[in-house]
């Protein structure tokens, strides 16, 4: 069977691994890959968002699935042009995709729906924004609409660092066209849970809840990045608050979908705050969360490949989804500087058995792994109880050397407080 994953970070290197586990599987390649990948896959240089290129290279290989992992070329409609040539697929049409692709729909749907989430409105235009902040409740949220690599939220503490978010994104377009409308909303209070979940708009199954670290300082200061660590399960979400979040947020998010004539399939990822007044929606992604599939896949003892196929089929309530009740830790070592400016360049020198080593920004240099982003790699690491999951990452990070590395030393505390 030949397999395609569509991406190049560390949640891909996490799914490509995965997927490696199908003895069913004959070829394996990852478009575009990163220089990290070349062991457990065939990296093609065609680029995520590059469709045509896709699915040229599919009908030349005559491709049996395909696995559309980034949320770029899920919104763009990756999936519809590969299932037009008759590749089937995981991921979520291009209708579907939205629920990332625009936070004004999701609020929007969210709302008409009565799915808990944060009070909000809704601007086109900075001087409306503007006047609505002269008497908006502070702290605030801003949020560009559209994608924004993980950064387009911007948490305003006064009425000044408000307005300027707006000049920002509006005016200044630092996010693009992403910034062309804007949501304004409440800002919720509580600890924050990440839920991805198996849909194939018929079933919904939750994966193993896990938390990330945003901030890309110790003790959750400094500016927000694409995540620095992250830890599986995660102890403030307990069976209680999970059978809630079933009962008023994922299946009605489901069935709201369905409504709405935008059927999802794939892998639905839910961002909730465990407010004083409940379970709500922070944001919705439509893909796996990365680097929390770097904590929830090494946990799943069914076959990925096989979950991927039944989803794909609409069939996903006839096949087992089990995961073990280990926890995991994942350290994200990043270059000094990220998420501003950084060097790259840097031989990467990696223990013996690095199994669980995910790959995320770097490249092949003269035959030698050197980094070639800002978030380097993920160091994940499997125990029975979260404090030797965490114990066990960290000694393995003092084993991968490259010169400026950087990476926060407080992953997994917060949880860890919280199982006490």
């Amino acid at each position: 069977m030949k397999v395609m994953v569509v991406g190049s970070g560390g949640r891909e290197h996490t799914i490509v691994k995965k997927i490696r586990e199908n003895k069913e599987v004959t070829e394996l390649y990852v478009l575009p890959g990163n220089g990290g990948m070349t062991q457990d896959a065939v990296c093609v240089d065609i680029g995520a968002k590059d469709i045509d290129g896709l699915v040229a290279f599919v009908k030349e290989k005559q491709i049996d699935f395909a696995v559309v992992a980034p949320d770029d070329p899920l919104v763009l409609g990756a999936v519809d042009a590969l299932e037009d040539v008759g590749v089937p697929c995981f991921g979520p049409n291009k209708n579907a995709a939205i629920l990332e692709g625009s936070k004004v729909f999701s609020k929007n749907l969210m709302k008409k729906y009565h799915i808990p989430t944060a009070e909000y409105a809704v601007f086109d235009s900075a001087s409306d924004a503007l006047a609505y902040l002269e008497n908006a409740p502070i702290p605030t949220v801003i949020k560009a609409d559209g994608l924004a690599l993980g950064k387009g939220v911007i948490i305003a503490e006064t009425r000044e660092d408000a307005k300027k978010a707006v000049h920002t994104i509006m005016e200044d377009k630092v996010f693009g066209k992403s910034g062309d409308h804007i949501v304004i909303e409440e800002f919720l209070t509580g600890p924050e849970v990440s839920v991805l979940a198996f849909t194939d708009g018929k079933t919904m199954i939750p994966m193993i809840s896990s938390m990330d670290h945003k901030r890309a300082l110790d003790g959750d200061k400094g500016l927000n990045t694409g995540g620095m660590g992250t830890v599986a399960p995660n102890p403030y979400y307990t069976e209680e608050i999970a059978k809630e979040c079933m009962e008023t947020i994922f299946l009605p998010t489901m069935q709201a979908m369905n409504e709405e004539g935008r059927t999802f399939k794939g892998c639905l990822y839910f961002g909730l705050m465990l407010t004083p007044n409940g379970p709500k929606v922070i944001e919705y992604n439509c893909r796996f969360g990365d680097p929390e599939t770097q904590v929830v896949l090494p946990l799943l003892e069914s076959d990925l490949l096989t979950i991927m196929q039944h989803i794909a089929n609409g069939t996903l309530a006839e096949t087992e989804v089990k995961f073990s009740d280990k926890a995991a830790c994942c350290v994200i070592m990043a270059s000094e500087g990220y998420p501003q400016s950084y060097e790259t360049g840097f031989q990467i020198t990696l223990p013996e058995k690095h199994d669980n080593i995910f790959i995320a920004g770097a490249k092949q240099k003269d035959g030698v792994l050197v980094t070639g982003g800002g978030r380097v790699l993920g160091v994940t690491e499997v125990a029975d109880t979260l404090a030797d999951a965490v114990k066990q990452a960290y000694q393995t990070v003092e084993n991968v050397k490259f010169a400026n590395a950087y990476y926060r030393k407080d992953i997994g505390q917060k949880a860890l407080a919280a199982e006490v």
